[in-house]
């Protein structure tokens, strides 16, 4: 699909490119004060297409030029237009290579000398822009032109050129008002003048439409005069990038173990774009990495020199890897270290060196490595080394085989009795005790049982789901969820971290943590296109689970609270201990019903056949809420189900009777008309006559995709996203037209 993606400068962000919106080319320009010895331009990908680029190029300006551009802020390119001209210009005419586009207003009158102009100081504006303008015949007496701006806080630059470059007899006289949305901007009206070549310039913030007018006073006997006109949009710079000692360290050790995995860029801003394994402080100072996750990074060879430059670290996990010598002295430089792991190196020696040996025994220290079972084999006979050679020491061989993995992974017997191997972290209950702060943090109560916030040892925050001993779910659950999340991973599925189950019958979840709870209908107030993003990762995670796990899987509660949000509103699906896997040949698994009343297949709910349109139905209900934020089962003088109260009110109403009022109106009729469309056919009372869950996440992506079209288009650029800037031209200053600036 044609891809739509982010481009940030360095850390902040400039613009979003919509490649669905037809164009030849998309040309974008950015001003900006260089904050260090490189700049980074970063294509960011969302999931939308794959980003590209063809071409870019520095153009280096002078200090004393565009002032507004500074350490706090950037400015975008939207318009720069050479009024009365009859080419575009740039290098050589410019030095700086800036493009000025040729505009000429619809019936406006090209004027022009072959005097030479000073450039201003403002932006140095070449020689051959100012020699040229555009004014009107002398019955004409206003020049205005509009822009807009999807995003209403948006603050944009505006310079207007303006220079007398006619020879004005002593009978006639030029003067205007420059009105700012119907205002006057200047405290006195404006006489251009040769002898002055500073243009006017201003900023201006509000609604989302803009526009200027040239006005003539009731005294001057001449139109207005434009020589050219430039807008841009004011970009913050709040981002502040990461140490560069930090970064110059982490690149090393990416090039020397050949690291592929993660982004480039910033590693650790903004901080939704962070490196895959990086944690870094999360206060308003310089950015500073403080954890590194490495584990399973395919690492071969010596611990690099490098590591010991991570002044901040506290904690460093490289495990599961193939390093191998000695724990290097160079260590002990990292005085922040509280945690290490080198779990599953077998080449590597497993002896500290001496200031981590003493920090270790001063308990300031964790230190994890998995301990072995020697066998030692000679021409003479076999040598078998057992740890739990005594019984009366409590232990039989399977005990120490789990206590040997306590620190990464354990068997555990599934529902039919066969023995699967768990690669998750496991946990013991002392554990847990120690990463919530002995439960002092309650988030959430399910049927399994209570959750609760905690923190592991590199810092990652986790949520922990403790069973209760009186839930209804119990071990047969537990050990459901343990097995589909151990063997699922998808951006859109819970990450399972880990889990406890000890000798005493307790039993735990951990899961990645998402502060932004469920998508539930009483959750935070959504946009429509952040509604639209959030089923669309949805359905992507349900296709995930039926179309690429092996075997594939039925999650069999689908609903809303089982949607959680992670800090970005990016959508997971949570909750898979009512999941069901099945072989792919088979149609259907006949079980006993479970799942969540309002949601629940009422083919299913007959026939006891559960298959993957189980799964589409519940989602269908889910589509609904999203749109009306209305619960599945709608009380009332007679309760009614969600798709019957959409139904009667489309029969007799419109959309708007439909749509969540809180929308104010605010969102696009067709997409709304598709997700309801769509919902109605995923809950289809014959499961035969419902979509699988690829056709509902291509028409979700659709759905998005026009959302992020019908968003204006940078008349210069001709691309743009909900916070892009839009430039449109105004016949006069109460109509728009797509055309360009006319004289009234």
């Amino acid at each position: 699909m044609p891809p739509i993606f982010d481009i940030h400068l360095g850390v902040n962000y400039w613009l979003t490119v919509n490649t669905s919106i037809e164009f030849d080319d998309l040309f974008t320009e950015i001003i900006t004060v260089a904050d260090s010895d490189y700049l980074q331009v970063c294509l960011i990908n969302k999931d939308l297409g794959n980003p590209f680029i063809s071409a870019l190029e520095l153009r280096p300006l002078q200090k004393s030029i565009y002032q507004e551009a500074n350490s706090a802020q950037s400015l975008v390119t939207g318009i720069r237009w050479n009024l009365g001209g009859s080419n575009d210009l740039r290098y050589p005419d410019d030095p700086y290579d800036r493009i000025w586009k040729n505009f000429t207003f619809g019936t406006s009158t090209d004027i022009s000398t072959t005097s030479a102009v000073q450039p201003d100081s403002y932006s140095a504006t070449p020689s051959l822009v100012m020699q040229t303008a555009s004014t009107s015949s002398s019955t004409e007496r206003t020049l205005s032109f509009s822009w807009s701006y999807d995003n209403q806080s948006s603050v944009c630059l505006v310079i207007l050129h303006i220079f007398e470059i006619q020879d004005i007899p002593r009978t006639d006289f030029r003067e205007f008002d420059i009105l700012q949305d119907g205002d006057t901007t200047s405290k006195s009206s404006f006489n251009p003048s040769k002898l002055d070549t500073e243009p006017f310039v201003y900023t201006d913030t509000g609604d989302t439409k803009y526009n200027v007018s040239l006005q003539a006073t009731s005294k001057s006997t001449l139109p207005p005069l434009l020589n050219a006109i430039e807008v841009y949009l004011i970009r913050p710079t709040y981002g502040i990038p990461t140490y560069g000692g930090d970064v110059a360290t982490i690149n090393k050790i990416k090039a020397n173990y050949q690291v592929n995995k993660g982004r480039s860029g910033d590693p650790c801003v903004p901080r939704e774009l962070s490196w895959a394994g990086v944690t870094c402080t999360s206060d308003s100072s310089i950015p500073r990495i403080t954890s590194l996750n490495l584990s399973s990074f395919r690492l071969t060879g010596a611990i690099v020199s490098a590591f010991g430059n991570l002044s901040t670290l506290k904690s460093l996990d490289l495990s599961y890897n193939d390093l191998s010598g000695d724990l290097p002295a160079f260590l002990d430089q990292l005085s922040a270290l509280t945690y290490l792991d080198i779990t599953g190196n077998h080449k590597i020696s497993t002896t500290l060196p001496p200031g981590l040996q003493q920090k270790k025994d001063d308990e300031k220290l964790t230190y994890r490595i998995l301990l072995a079972v020697i066998i030692a084999v000679s021409g003479v006979g076999v040598v078998i080394l057992f740890a739990c050679l005594i019984k009366r020491l409590g232990f039989c061989r399977d005990n120490y085989r789990k206590e040997l993995r306590n620190d990464n992974s354990m068997d555990l017997v599934d529902s039919e009795g066969n023995i699967v191997h768990i690669d998750s972290q496991n946990f013991s209950y002392k554990d847990l005790q120690k990463i919530t702060n002995n439960f002092e943090q309650k988030i959430g109560k399910g049927g399994f049982g209570t959750v609760y916030r905690g923190q592991l040892y590199n810092g990652e925050q986790v949520a922990v789901k403790l069973l209760d001993n009186s839930s209804q779910q119990g071990t047969k659950e537990f050990l459901a969820e343990v097995l589909q999340l151990s063997r699922v991973h998808h951006k859109n599925l819970v990450a399972l971290v880990g889990y406890c189950k000890d000798e005493l019958g307790r039993m735990a979840l951990v899961y990645e943590y998402m502060p932004g709870g469920s998508k539930d209908r009483n959750a935070r107030f959504l946009s429509w296109e952040e509604r639209l993003r959030i089923l669309l990762e949805a359905a992507q995670g349900l296709l995930y689970l039926h179309r690429e796990c092996n075997p594939p899987i039925i999650h069999r509660d689908v609903k809303t609270e089982n949607i959680l949000l992670n800090h970005m509103l990016e959508a997971k699906i949570a909750d898979f201990g009512l999941s069901k896997a099945f072989q792919e040949n088979c149609t259907h698994i006949t079980t006993n019903v479970a799942g969540t009343l309002g949601y629940l297949d009422p083919e299913y709910h007959y026939s006891y056949q559960l298959t993957e349109k189980s799964d589409v139905y519940s989602f269908g209900v889910i589509l609904l809420e999203m749109v009306t934020s209305k619960p599945p089962i709608i009380d009332g003088r007679d309760k009614i189900h969600l798709t019957r109260w959409v139904h009667q009110k489309l029969t007799k109403g419109s959309m708007d009777d439909v749509v969540d009022k809180r929308l104010l109106g605010r969102y696009d009729v067709n997409s709304s008309w598709k997700v309801v469309e769509l919902a109605k056919n995923c809950c289809a009372e014959a499961s035969a006559q419902r979509p699988v869950m690829s056709h509902v996440v291509s028409e979700l992506r659709e759905c998005l995709e026009l959302v992020l079209g019908n968003s204006r288009v940078i008349d210069s650029v001709r691309s743009s996203s909900s916070r892009r800037i839009a430039f449109e031209v105004a016949k006069n200053a109460e109509s728009l037209q797509p055309d360009g600036p006319s004289i009234r």
